[in-house]
């Protein structure tokens, strides 16, 4: 293990990624403490001697005081994911993704924490013409999720700092299976929808969307985690794996999950469009998605199967929006 680095506090550790990073994190030899509300409940984390679990919330200076000493790392999770569930309660959503955000990096900050990893989002860049989104353009986010997403990086630069790494990553999408399933992005959406219903609306079609599977991601953090702070301080790296059109990941879906699966068009006013590149991570730190898509599609089908996600169409646990307005989070 690189640089001494042992023990990471997770905020959001309980989430989507999170269900998959701790496991491997523990798995690797660190240490790990997970701050979250719980909302999908703690059992999405398995107990272990070297994981420490707190339900708790990212508004809770308190909290976060009393409970950050003692880290080299902070991975920063926790928000209000995706535009719909932010639209839900833009007040929440702002509160969470941008009003606890400099509070959480000045406290890890003064903390002794030696590293601060932030994810934001690869939607910060807006819609773009260009063939190859890469991390030096300009940035045009087109809603508050990704505003706010735009505005923490900008905050997260003000404290690196030669003993504070401060690095942000831009995710694509992330797809496939977690202990904590999400059925409310667009290749997980879309194969679960072929599963069930055997049909699948497709609204447009030659959208661009970049997606990263789940267990991408996790390396990427590992990776990000590992590497000499020269290499990353101060920096921010795209991590995306396949820039595929939404109607080529359908074809992608009904390929894998069956024949009979329905594939149906419709117009659609949702013109965004990008193409990430990720070339700057793999030729600074020399990571590389390899995991497919179809792999994604895959592990979800198996889940399936397995009746590892049950009443995957209507259990609120899969979708953040409805899970959100039963908990009257506020």
């Amino acid at each position: 293990m690189s640089q001494g680095i042992q023990s990471i506090y997770i905020t959001g550790g309980a989430g989507y990624v999170g269900a998959v990073l701790v496991p491997r994190l523990l798995e690797e030899g660190y240490r790990v403490t997970v701050l979250d509300l719980m909302l999908y409940g703690e059992e999405v984390l398995k107990d272990h001697p070297n994981l420490k679990k707190i339900k708790g919330d990212i508004r809770d200076k308190a909290v976060l005081e009393r409970t950050i000493p003692g880290h080299d790392s902070v991975i920063h999770l926790a928000c209000i994911s995706n535009d719909p569930s932010f639209e839900l309660n833009p007040d929440l959503g702002k509160s969470i993704n941008l009003d606890a955000f400099r509070p959480l990096v000045e406290i890890s900050k003064k903390a002794g924490v030696k590293r601060f990893i932030y994810a934001s989002s690869s939607s910060v860049y807006g819609i773009k013409e260009e063939p190859n989104v890469t991390e030096d353009f300009e940035l045009e986010p087109l809603t508050d999720y990704s505003k706010f997403k735009a505005d923490c990086e900008k905050i997260l630069s003000e404290y690196q700092s030669d003993d504070f790494t401060t690095v942000t990553i831009r995710p694509a999408t992330v797809c496939g299976y977690s202990p904590r399933q999400r059925l409310d992005v667009v290749v997980n959406i879309l194969t679960n929808l072929a599963y069930h219903k055997r049909e699948i609306s497709v609204f447009g079609g030659s959208q661009l969307r970049p997606n990263i599977h789940i267990a991408d991601m996790v390396e990427a953090y590992l990776t990000l985690l590992r590497a000499p702070k020269e290499k990353i301080a101060g920096d921010v790296f795209n991590a995306g794996f396949q820039n595929h059109t939404v109607l080529e990941i359908a074809t992608m879906v009904k390929e894998t999950v069956g024949d009979d699966v329905k594939l149906i068009t419709t117009p659609t006013n949702d013109n965004r469009s990008y193409h990430v590149s990720s070339e700057k991570i793999f030729k600074v730190l020399g990571f590389k998605a390899n995991h497919s898509i179809k792999e994604a599609v895959e592990d979800l089908k198996k889940a399936f199967d397995a009746d590892l996600l049950p009443n995957s169409l209507t259990d609120e646990r899969y979708f953040n929006i409805k899970r959100m307005q039963s908990v009257n989070l506020r």
